[in-house]
This record gives structure tokens, C-alpha cells and sequence, in this order.
């Protein structure tokens, strides 16, 4: 039996590559994509070998999933129960397209995956897999093995030699790429215990941020951001970018308490600097440019997509219907937005597109020959029809 192995290097997964290899006599081919986040990609072929991988692939994946993934949940302002940008959740299915090439490549018979049988990763590696290759088979060890923990974990390493990285142990857990890093577990299960302050890596804490605000222009073409300041960068160099500017002012945090598709409540911390703001600097331009009756359409989308997404079902019919309704939307949507960024916290100050809907002979509370205030008092009446004579307000 051949099976890729979703990879990180970490003690989970190295213990995972090894039972796979005597627990169900597997050839593993260890699979790392990497979607940003940071040195323990490009680590993670030597240790596979080291533990017993007779392959290891390890495949930059950053512009597939900003171009691919992040930018088109931009474009559907797609936030998650009000706070979450769906770093994770996006990131998933661009791997499975990963972990599915390289069984193709090599012949394997099944993917596997450290998640574990409580998380929404899980579903979101397995729905994927449906969609791609249907054919593959799944081992998921964590539903399925008798290690309950990380004690085991190492235990189990020890026992067998396995080269587990010697890292200062964290009281959480955490994932990183791209677009985010998301902290969970350990001290964070309490919901009333604040995130230790050393944790956050990628903002620094607002209260020590620079005590000067600074102006930063985010152009966008069709919905998707395309130049900060004037500049044009592609989607890894924009979000990048993006990221080190939102991070020093210490933009991006949330902590929330999230409903998991599985049926549990969980407590995630979010590091979303980039996002945040060009987010907020994309609102700023559809505010101009979308007609308001689509514009609320698309809103009332915004949460089935993201819940779709959320779920893990980004390869499916109604993600790809959504999808492609709202990039028909987003066609008018370029222009530029100027936000101002300071301790923590980040606003809009200017708006304009070449497809600008504003008109300013219409808004102006100055004399205008455009709108005649008259006609005012015919249309409140009108809208009064149905509920004049209701009696549904009571005055106390």
C-alpha cells in the first residue's frame, strides 16, 4: 500500500509517518505544501526521509492559494460569524489539490492527514477529497489509533528513534499561513483567560504600536486588490505586503468563540493583519461602485459563502454557483481606497473608481437642478400604504 501524507515535520505528523509504516506496512510519500508558513516548509523534506518516508515532495502552493483561494473569498467579503476571515478554512482544499497530485504522481492507494476526529480540518481535507478524487481512500490515524495525546506522542517517538524537532512547547496550538495564523487549545479552552501577550507573531500588541497614524492607498481591479501606494505587486508580494503593513500597527486580532460544522464550540485567536485591512479598503470601493440593490444581495450571501467555505465544501455546486455570481458582480469593482491605520485599529479616509456611482450634484445638501425634495412626500406616502392603519407600534 502507497499513501501520501499530509507532512509538517512536527511531532504529530512524524509519529504518524511512522505508524502508517507499521501499523498498516505503508510506503508514505510525505507531502508539505507551502502556503506561507515560514521555515517549517522547506525543513520538512529532510526529516521525512529521516523518518522513514521513501519520498518526499515539497511543493510551493503560496500563489495558488492567495490567487485561488483568499482572493475570491475577498472578493464575496467573506467573514465567518462576523470576525473570522477563514485563513484555515481556505487554505485546506488547496492542499488536498496538492496531496491529490502527488498520489496521482506516485501511484498511492490513499491520503492521509493529522486532524483529528474533533476539528472541522477533517472535513475539510476529506470533502475535498470526494470532490477531487473520489477514488482514493482516507486514513485519518487520530480516529483510529490508541495515542490520546501528546504524552503518547512522545512516548511513542522515543520508543522508536523517530528525530522530533526539540521546540520550546507552547500551552496552545497554532497554523499558520499566508493569510493567518490561528491559535487554539490548551490555556485558550478557557474562554475567559486572555491570549498570553508574547504570543501573537505576526501584529505587534496595539499599545506599542508607532504613536503616528500612517495612510496607506489599496488599488483593486474587478474586487481583487492589485497595488498598494501606487504600486502593482502580484497576490503573494500584495499580501505580503499587506501583512507587514497592518502588522506593525498591531491590525488584524480576533478572539472569538466559533461554532464548529462538528457541533462543538471552540475558542480560536486570529492573527489576520493583511486581510483585515484590505478587506476593509475593499467594502470601501464596492460602496461606490456596486449598485445598492446588488450590493445587498451580495451581503446577504456573504454568510451562506462563508459558512459553505467554513464547512469545507469549497468544491462544491453551490460554492461554484455563488462564485461565480459574485465575480460577475465584482466586474465593476476597481478603484482605490485610502485607509489610515493606527494602533490597532484601521479606518477609512477616501474612496474613488473610473465606475464611481456617487454623484455629487445628487448628495449635495447644497441647491441642486437633479433632485426635486417634492417628490419626497410622494414616495413616503406611497410606502406608508401598507403599513398605515397596522398598529404594530405602540406609543409608551
Amino acid at each position: 500500500m502507497r499513501v501520501v501524507l499530509a507532512y509538517s515535520g512536527g511531532l504529530d505528523t512524524s509519529v504518524i509517518l511512522a505508524w502508517l509504516r507499521e501499523e498498516r506496512g505503508a510506503e508514505v510519500i510525505a507531502y508539505t505544501a507551502d502556503v506561507g508558513q515560514g521555515a517549517e516548509a522547506s525543513e520538512a523534506k529532510e526529516k521525512a526521509i529521516a523518518t522513514g518516508a521513501v519520498e518526499a515532495v515539497v511543493e510551493d502552493l503560496t500563489h495558488r492559494f492567495v490567487d485561488g483561494a483568499v482572493y475570491p473569498a475577498l472578493r464575496a467579503g467573506a467573514v465567518y460569524e462576523g470576525h473570522y476571515l477563514l485563513g484555515t478554512s481556505l487554505a485546506r482544499p488547496i492542499i488536498t489539490e496538492g496531496l491529490v497530485r502527488t498520489a496521482r504522481a506516485f501511484g498511492a492507494d490513499a491520503i492521509s492527514h493529522g486532524a483529528t476526529g474533533k476539528g472541522n480540518d477533517q472535513v475539510r481535507f476529506e470533502l475535498s477529497l470526494a470532490a477531487l478524487a473520489p477514488d482514493l481512500g482516507v486514513i485519518a490515524p487520530w480516529r483510529e489509533w490508541g495515542l490520546d495525546g501528546r504524552k503518547a506522542l512522545i512516548e511513542y517517538a522515543k520508543e522508536r528513534g523517530i528525530p522530533v524537532p526539540v521546540t520550546r512547547e507552547e500551552p496552545y496550538s497554532m497554523d499558520a499561513n499566508l493569510f493567518h495564523i490561528s491559535y487554539e487549545g490548551g490555556i485558550l479552552e478557557d474562554p475567559w483567560a486572555a491570549p498570553p501577550p508574547k504570543m501573537f507573531r505576526l501584529t505587534v500588541d496595539p499599545t506599542d504600536a508607532p504613536d503616528q497614524p500612517e495612510e496607506v492607498v489599496i488599488g483593486f481591479e474587478e474586487g481583487s486588490p492589485v497595488s498598494i501606494d501606487g504600486h502593482e505587486l502580484g497576490p503573494v508580494e500584495l499580501l505580503t505586503e499587506a501583512n507587514a503593513l497592518a502588522g506593525r500597527h498591531g491590525i488584524g486580532r480576533v478572539d472569538l468563540v466559533e461554532n464548529r460544522f462538528v457541533g462543538i464550540k471552540s475558542r480560536g485567536v486570529y492573527e489576520t493583519p493583511g486581510g483585515t485591512i484590505l478587506h476593509l479598503a475593499h467594502r470601501a470601493v464596492e460602496s461606490i461602485t456596486l449598485d445598492r440593490e446588488v450590493l445587498h444581495i451580495r451581503d446577504s450571501l456573504i454568510p451562506r459563502y462563508a459558512q459553505i467555505v467554513y464547512n469545507g465544501f469549497w468544491f462544491s455546486p453551490e460554492r461554484t454557483a455563488l462564485q461565480g455570481l459574485i465575480d460577475d458582480i465584482q466586474k465593476p469593482v476597481t478603484g482605490e481606497a485610502r485607509l489610515v491605520l493606527y494602533k490597532g485599529g484601521a479606518t477609512v479616509s477616501g474612496r474613488r473608481s473610473p465606475n464611481t456611482l456617487y454623484d455629487p450634484d445628487a448628495a449635495t445638501f447644497e441647491a441642486d437642478d437633479v433632485y426635486r425634495q417634492a417628490d419626497a412626500e410622494g414616495f413616503i406616502s406611497l410606502n406608508a400604504l401598507r403599513i398605515r392603519g397596522f398598529g404594530g407600534g405602540e406609543v409608551e
